[in-house]
């Protein structure tokens, strides 16, 4: 029978309750048992079920006046006498931080009151008893009411698992949700140092040596490295998409696609649906699907579009590599290519490094999903990383066709390409060099730059041709490697072939020279083979000479007749 599916609905037992679709991840609860840790962070990303977990977590382990124990007896943990056990045996404090998303401190600092009062409300039965001295009456109501200091207020997680533990004489357990929200928000705010300094002592007081802990899970999209917040805690323990424990409990396997599939009537798009939403590698797991655009593809009737990539303004992503240098910006480009590049990932973030550190920015790039590892990491060694799925290096594209288009005004962009594929140069030329030199906030060009940045920066702007042309770079083809092939997806239009060159400090050419050479080595190469081989009949060579922010260019063009090949020279 066909279920609701659970669109929006993050808690367990309004889920179960409904009788919605429900993927049994419980087993995660074994988990979390026996690894043994005191306190587990686990970062995954966006909207891979990490708040439902949490809120399953919550269920089960808290103890309350209504007994839950009817959520799990479907599911592969009851079949264990043990967790039975287990069920409804802890007070829990549970948080979420996931709308903390504010521009100023002070805006954040009333979120959090307004946060923790509430949960100190869902305990207040502790003011009914004598547990509490007076003072710590006194102190309970101030947070209540929302007049705590802020040196009460970091202080106040720590305090609520002491008097929760006297009150239940039972160690409690602390579950917080998207803990690291606050400090994305606070560095894009640039108040990053104020709200590090709180959350440090509000997480780290109440996790650190806590005697009253049984046990801690936090879930994030980040690790925020441990000196920025969770200085001296030395029992937390992370297991981050690098690690194998918990690989398989957030996200969709593919056999649980394939059930789903089946269920709703949809196993004819299981391909296409791969294709866009699979392709995540935790530890030594893959194809584990994004679980949030497989729910709203079933739910669509199997319309296959960019769920995920439209839930977030994914600012901080183009920041980033906006910004970063021409060797970040020439590995999107291989990346777009459907190739893999190898960097050492730091798993604990430094916000502030961001800006100084590619290795940072790689980094957050995984562990937000807009990349993964291509092979089970080796420990010591740096990681293998690609392009997930089509879903995300669309977005990719269309950030970078966004850069394109915002350089010059979209008309003259339009211009630009359809200028190369009819073959009128001298339009393209012209255009061409105004949108090299107007876009110097896109892709920075210093005195050293490497050609590949020019590399980059062509196909970058070629993306706008991709309905009509399969775009191919750094590939064999007669006796060499070309720069950039266009292919046409009709042999009618023009195929085309670029060549560029590039003239530094220490090379004396000029560009007339260096143009002339690279048209040269397009027909020395024989590169037009790959395009006569796919039955194009027309391919314009294009030579590009760089210079700085100068570039010249020159071109050919090759027909194909009846009674052989010529050169027409343009």
């Amino acid at each position: 029978m066909r279920k609701k599916l659970p669109i929006g609905i993050s808690d367990f037992k309004r889920l179960i309750d409904e009788d919605c679709a429900y993927v049994d991840k419980t087993l995660l609860i074994q988990e979390v048992v026996e690894k043994g840790t005191s306190v587990a962070l686990i970062p995954r990303m966006r909207r891979f079920g990490k708040t439902l977990n949490l809120s399953m977590l919550r269920y089960f382990f808290e103890k309350g006046e209504e007994d839950t124990s009817y959520l799990f007896k479907n599911f592969n943990i009851w079949k264990d006498e043990k967790y039975r056990k287990m069920q409804g045996q802890y007070p829990v404090i549970f948080l979420s931080f996931k709308d903390i998303k504010y521009a100023s401190w002070e805006q954040t600092f009333e979120a959090m009151e307004e946060l923790v009062s509430k949960e100190f409300q869902r305990h207040r039965y502790l003011l009914e008893d004598a547990t509490l001295f007076p003072e710590e009456k006194e102190d309970y109501l101030k947070i209540i009411r929302k007049e705590a200091t802020e040196a009460l207020l970091a202080a106040s997680l720590l305090r609520l698992t002491e008097w929760i533990h006297r009150y239940h004489k039972k160690l409690v357990v602390v579950l917080i949700d998207e803990y690291d929200t606050p400090a994305q928000s606070a560095y894009i705010g640039r108040y990053y140092d104020t709200a590090i300094s709180f959350l440090r002592n509000f997480l780290s007081g109440g996790l650190k040596d806590n005697s009253h802990l049984e046990r801690g899970v936090l879930t994030g999209i980040l690790r925020i490295a441990k000196e920025s917040i969770f200085s001296g805690v030395n029992n937390i323990s992370t297991f981050t998409v690098l690690h194998e424990t918990f690989r398989d409990k957030f996200g969709l396997m593919e056999s649980e696609v394939v059930k789903l599939l089946e269920v709703y009537g949809l196993q004819s798009k299981l391909p296409e649906i791969r294709k866009w939403y699979d392709g995540y590698r935790i530890g030594s797991c893959g194809e584990i699907y994004n679980p949030w655009s497989v729910l709203k593809c079933i739910e669509d009737g199997g319309v296959i579009a960019p769920y995920w990539v439209n839930t977030s303004d994914n600012a901080l992503m183009k920041q980033l590599i906006t910004r970063g240098t021409d060797d970040l910006k020439a590995d999107v480009e291989e990346l777009l290519r459907g190739g893999v590049v190898e960097k050492t990932i730091e798993e604990g973030i430094v916000f502030p490094d961001l800006e100084i550190k590619t290795d940072s920015v790689w980094a957050l790039l995984l562990f937000s999903g807009y990349l993964t590892i291509d092979a089970p990491p080796s420990y010591g060694t740096s990681c293998k990383l690609r392009i997930p799925n089509i879903e995300v290096a669309e977005l990719y594209k269309s950030m970078i066709l966004e850069w394109f288009k915002n350089s010059i005004q979209e008309y003259n962009y339009r211009l630009l390409l359809n200028s190369l594929v009819t073959g009128d140069i001298d339009t393209f030329s012209q255009i061409f060099r105004e949108f090299l030199l107007s876009s110097v906030s896109v892709f920075d060009l210093p005195a050293g730059e490497s050609e590949k940045i020019y590399h980059a920066f062509v196909l970058g702007m070629l993306i706008g041709l991709k309905d009509r042309y399969t775009v191919k770079s750094n590939r064999e083809s007669g006796f060499g490697r070309y720069d950039v092939m266009l292919i046409p997806k009709n042999p009618d239009d023009l195929g085309i072939i670029m060549e560029f060159k590039k003239i530094g400090t220490f090379n004396k050419m000029h560009l007339e020279t260096a143009v002339l050479l690279a048209l040269k080595q397009i027909e020395d190469k024989h590169y037009a083979q790959e395009l006569l081989d796919c039955g194009v009949h027309r391919i314009l060579y294009v030579g590009l000479a760089f210079e700085g922010k100068n570039v010249l260019i020159r071109h050919k063009l090759k027909s194909q007749i009846s009674d052989g090949l010529s050169l027409k020279y343009q």
